[in-house]
């Protein structure tokens, strides 16, 4: 059950129509602007954690003094892109 509201938004008649001219079958454009805001809310919050990560490695790599080029980044990532990719084509 809905206990709160979201303000009142007054956009320009043009991004109205934009908006209304995706909705899909059905949908309103109450129900696009909330599946918008929680989309945008989940990308922000894993946007602050993805940087929190980065810093929290980078503190890291300073104190130990290790360090990675992107060379070898990119190639552990590719051996485990490969990886995923073989048990996926096994299964």
């Amino acid at each position: 059950m809905k206990t709160a509201t979201i303000p009142s938004l007054r956009v320009d008649p043009e991004l109205r129509a934009a908006a209304e001219s995706v909705l899909q079958e059905g949908e309103t454009l109450s129900a696009f602007v909330e599946n918008s805001l929680r989309a945008q809310i989940h990308y922000r919050k894993t946007q602050a954690e993805f940087i929190a990560r980065g810093l929290k490695a980078r503190e890291e790599a300073k104190r130990t003094g290790i360090y990675y080029g992107a060379e070898e980044v990119l190639a552990e990532l590719k051996g485990m892109l490969d990886a995923k990719l073989a048990e996926k084509s096994a299964k």
